[in-house]
């Protein structure tokens, strides 16, 4: 027999549409209407089998024996309710899927606060428009221009910056 008698759906339909793309929207209202047939179906059927009066057969039925046999093989009769064999894998898939939401939210708060100390180190800076030149080099040593390292011209094509080639004269 059943061990826990379903007494309505589990199941959170509102949170669960939040989540589903709007794409899958029609899909999830069929689902949830053969969802909904089933429970309805299931509560229509009472929780035990009906008892019944075997006194009352046995005084009507002529048969000698065979009410006793008809007691004796309903008496017997169980109706396996399937095992439950999934539960300890949603269990331990939900374990490993909140252990990763724990490790990306970790991660995600390092980076953000490694992008906090970025926007402060740049709101310490002058203003692009009042920096000269030595002060965006000494803000960004590695973007600025070099002329004794990293010396390079207009237009900055590889092509451009070789100065052993003879240029081709644009008219």
């Amino acid at each position: 027999m059943a061990s826990r008698r379903i007494a309505q759906s589990s199941v959170n339909w509102a949170a669960l549409a939040e989540r589903v793309p709007p794409s899958q929207k029609p899909n999830l209202a069929v689902f949830k209407t053969m969802s909904d047939k089933y429970l309805r179906s299931v509560l229509a059927n009472p929780e035990n089998p009906p008892k019944l009066d075997w006194a009352y057969y046995q005084k009507n039925v002529p048969i000698a024996g065979m009410v006793d046999k008809f007691q004796k093989a309903y008496e017997a009769l169980q109706i396996p309710y399937p095992a439950d064999t999934v539960t300890a894998q949603i269990e331990a898939q939900e374990k490993q899927v909140k252990e990763e939401i724990v490790k990306f939210i970790k991660e995600s708060e390092s980076r953000i606060a490694e992008h906090q100390k970025q926007i402060a180190s740049l709101r310490a800076l002058l203003p692009f428009d009042q920096m000269t030149m030595e002060d965006y080099r000494d803000a960004f040593p590695d973007q600025a221009l070099d002329l004794q390292n990293r010396p390079s011209f207009w237009p900055h094509t590889p092509e451009e910056q070789d100065l052993t080639q003879p240029k081709a004269e644009h008219h």
